[in-house]
């Protein structure tokens, strides 16, 4: 029989914090390592979304140059102006 504790954010910080500084930095590197999991594919994929969106709208991200391509995502995350099209 499994048993199952549910906890709190604040209760896992709370213990986390009474763990010898040595057992913190094994919860903290085993935590960043599954953070990076699927990192790559996520970014292949965010990039291949971005080059899409630029297509529609006539762009060509390899042809932007970096402030170009800066004011392109921040109009894409500002919903209070339009993109350029």
């Amino acid at each position: 029989m499994n048993a199952t504790i549910k906890l709190t954010t604040e209760q896992v910080i709370d213990f986390i914090h009474q763990m010898p500084p040595k057992e913190k930095r094994a919860v903290l590197i085993a935590l960043a390592e599954r953070s990076s999991v699927g990192q790559e594919e996520r970014m292949k994929y965010a990039e291949a979304q971005v080059r899409q969106l630029c297509v529609s709208r006539g762009l060509n991200w390899d042809t932007m140059t970096e402030e170009e391509r800066e004011d392109f995502i921040d109009d894409l995350v500002h919903e209070d102006r339009e993109c350029n099209q």
